[in-house]
Order: C-alpha cells, then sequence, then structure tokens
C-alpha cells in the first residue's frame, strides 16, 4: 500500500504511523500530478488497486496555475490525469480503478461541457456537483474503454463523515461538519465507516462481488443523477479531459 498526500507533514505522519511509503503532490498543480505518475509508474511495475480519493469542496470561484477552476481539478480532471499515466500498468495488472463520488452529484450538479470551468453560474456546491458527477462519468467512461482489457472501475458514495470538510467555504454544507449539534442529528460516520464500501470495493472480487462501472452506495448499486448513465456525456468527458490535461 501506498499514501499519497498534498501536505508533507501529515503525510509522512499518517505514513510512518503505519509503516507505509507516500508521495506528496499537490493536485491543484497537474505538473505534480505528472511527476507522482512517472513516479508511481517507475517504483511500481504491479497495480491492484487505485483509489482516486482526493478532493474538496472550495470557497469562492478559484483559477489553478493551469489555468482551470479549482474543484474540477482537484476532484476530477488530477484523477484523470494520474489514471491514464498509469494506464499501462493497471491493464497489465488487471487494475481495479475506485473513484469517490459523492451523493451531492444528484443533489448540486448542473454540468455544462463547454464550461466545465464554470465560468458563468458559479455557485461552490455546483462546482462540487459537477466534480462529484464527473466522477461517476468518468468511471463509466473507463469501464466502456477498458473493461475488456482487464480493468474493473466503480465510484462510491462514502456517506456524510466527520471530518473537516468544506469548514473553510461559504457553502452551507459547512454547517453540517461544524456544528455539533447538526453533526448528531445527522449521524455522520466516523472515518473508518465511510471508507467501509471503499475497501470493500478494493478487497473483493470485480465480476463476483461487484458490478464494474457503477457507483455504489453502502455495498450496493445507489441510483445516480440521469446524466451520469448518458454515454454520449461521458464520452465528451473524456475527450474534453484529455484536452485539458494535455493527453489528447
Amino acid at each position: 500500500m501506498v499514501i499519497v498526500g498534498r501536505s508533507p507533514e501529515k503525510t509522512q505522519a499518517v505514513a510512518e504511523k503505519y509503516g507505509l511509503p507516500f508521495f506528496i503532490a499537490d493536485f491543484s498543480r497537474l505538473d505534480d500530478v505528472r511527476e507522482l505518475g512517472k513516479k508511481l509508474r517507475s517504483t511500481y511495475p504491479h497495480i491492484d488497486v487505485l483509489i482516486n480519493n482526493a478532493g474538496g469542496l472550495f470557497g469562492d470561484r478559484e483559477v489553478t496555475i493551469d489555468g482551470y477552476e479549482k474543484t474540477m481539478q482537484v476532484n476530477h480532471l488530477a484523477h484523470f490525469l494520474l489514471t491514464n499515466i498509469l494506464l499501462d500498468t493497471l491493464v497489465a495488472s488487471k487494475a481495479t480503478v475506485i473513484n469517490t463520488s459523492s451523493v451531492a452529484h444528484k443533489t448540486f450538479s448542473k454540468i455544462d461541457m463547454n464550461d466545465l470551468n464554470m465560468e458563468h453560474s458559479f455557485t461552490p456546491n455546483r462546482a462540487y456537483g459537477n466534480a462529484k458527477l464527473a466522477n461517476i462519468l468518468f468511471t463509466k467512461e473507463l469501464h466502456t474503454r477498458y473493461e475488456a482489457k482487464g480493468i474493473n472501475a466503480a465510484a462510491f458514495h462514502p456517506g456524510i463523515v466527520t471530518t473537516s470538510f468544506a469548514s473553510d467555504t461559504t457553502s452551507y454544507l459547512r454547517y453540517i461538519y461544524r456544528v455539533p449539534v447538526l453533526r448528531k442529528l445527522l449521524r455522520l460516520l466516523p472515518a473508518e465507516q465511510g471508507a467501509d464500501t471503499m475497501v470493500w470495493l478494493a478487497s473483493s472480487v470485480p465480476g463476483k462481488d461487484w458490478v464494474s462501472g457503477e457507483y455504489y452506495y453502502k455495498r450496493k448499486i445507489a441510483r445516480t443523477h440521469d446524466a451520469a448513465n448518458d454515454a454520449v456525456i461521458a464520452r465528451q468527458l473524456w475527450d474534453k479531459s484529455e484536452q485539458m490535461t494535455d493527453l489528447a
């Protein structure tokens, strides 16, 4: 197992606690992702499972050094780029790719393929919803293109987990995570329970225990936004993501 994190101090602390190797990369910088991909590819010729879990809900609209809206880049484009850099290894390994999405994709998304940067009608919630929808669309298109070559892919919703998520945003969601009474009323999950479906997907057998290309919650296939099942949108997002990450 290998850990990847943005903060050198926090990542090293977790890695040392469990005796694991680690790498540092800031997903708001695509050059960091490219360098990470190269290191992983050269260090690990076999990869059983790739878990794309980095993400966040941010405040006012922010453009990264790469020129992209930060929420979409950190939650989707960076994962898309890393997965594609590792693609040959993943195919050779018949790997599983797991993408962390969210039920927010149903509540907030209104994705526009001509405005992935959200230069119009930006809100933190909509940006996050769009990015989480992109996670599912990416999962489905990855399955479509590479399932026959041995890759299995799944997206999942971890539930509402007791973390500091969204605490520095203007989104009303921050109150769910900040206010103890709301945390108790909404029965926020401890991190271990939030990771349950992810661990299950990573450790069980695709094709037997779960279906590649689907979106899961509590170890079961869950309903999605209608757009998540649109093969045309999934293909368009893949093509657009290739252009934005210079993979085309």
